[in-house]
This record gives structure tokens, C-alpha cells and sequence, in this order.
């Protein structure tokens, strides 16, 4: 009569123990979660001082808001509204790209860029861009940016993770 309970407890903590290591083993885990980004400003314009590689989109941009997440298994959503020409209030370009940086122990000063193919924007400036990205191990301070989806990838930066 004794041996039940033991055994009950017994396997209760083996459940609790598989659970948490198919919770542990799971490749779903967040790495960066972001509720704003900044827009490009001067003195980010152009080529003149690149983030990570990448040049800033030619002119000062604005944006209304911006959010997403990137997990470990690559998976990358961004969702991003009024981002815009502060001059024009309008988008001019037909979509937008999300690039992954990340630095590596090959490229520790510029990093690896991984571009999402483009996603549709609207002139106000809307869009959703959902892609699966082949992170590499490790990804070091990684840095999500919205970029220019009708040119050569990875194009040029409109925002970028941080606060605007």
C-alpha cells in the first residue's frame, strides 16, 4: 500500500521532467522581441554612416508604429505602420524587406545580413513581413531592420530596432 503514492510521486516527476525537457528542447524560444523602432534620421541618410553594413534610406524617414519578434528557429514578424517620407508623408516604394543582422565570429564588426523576400507596403506606409531566416549559430546582438524591397537586397534601412 505504501508503493503507490512512491510510486504516483515518482511518476509525476518523471511527466514534470519530460515536459520541461521538451519545453527546453523546443526551438521556439524568443530572442528579441521589439514594441518600436527608429526611423532613419540624419545623420544616418545615405551612405555616409552605414548601420552594420547597411545604408540608410536617402532622406529622413518617419514611422507611427512597429512591432514584431524573432525567434530561435528563425522565424521573424514584423508588423510596421506610417513609416513614411517625413517630407512627403508617403511611402514611395511598392514593399519592404525585414533583414536580420547578426555578428559572428566570422564577421564580428558588420555581421551577416538575412533578407526576407518582400512583402507588400502600402503609401501610407503599412505592411507585415513574415519570413523564416536560417540563423546562424551564434547570433550575436542581433539588429532587425525594415528595408527597401524593390532593389537589390539587402537595400537600404527605413527603420531599425531601437526607439524612435
Amino acid at each position: 500500500m505504501k508503493r503507490l503514492p512512491l510510486l504516483l510521486l515518482l511518476g509525476v516527476i518523471l511527466a514534470l521532467s519530460l515536459v520541461g525537457q521538451a519545453t527546453a528542447g523546443s526551438n521556439h524560444s524568443q530572442v528579441l522581441e521589439f514594441k518600436s523602432m527608429a526611423p532613419v534620421v540624419s545623420p544616418f541618410t545615405g551612405a555616409a554612416n552605414p548601420v552594420r553594413g547597411i545604408n540608410g534610406g536617402g532622406v529622413p524617414w518617419q514611422l507611427a508604429s512597429a512591432k514584431g519578434e524573432l525567434k530561435a528557429d528563425g522565424r521573424l514578424e514584423i508588423k510596421v505602420e506610417g513609416l513614411v517620407i517625413v517630407a512627403t508623408g508617403v511611402n514611395p516604394v511598392a514593399a519592404f524587406r525585414g533583414v536580420v543582422n547578426c555578428l559572428t565570429p566570422a564577421s564580428p564588426t558588420t555581421g551577416v545580413n538575412l533578407v526576407t523576400n518582400p512583402a507588400p507596403a502600402t503609401t501610407g506606409g503599412n505592411a507585415r513581413i513574415e519570413a523564416k531566416l536560417a540563423l546562424p549559430t551564434p547570433c550575436i546582438a542581433p539588429i532587425v531592420f525594415v528595408t527597401n524591397g524593390t532593389g537589390p537586397a539587402p537595400g537600404a534601412w527605413f527603420a531599425t530596432t531601437g526607439t524612435g
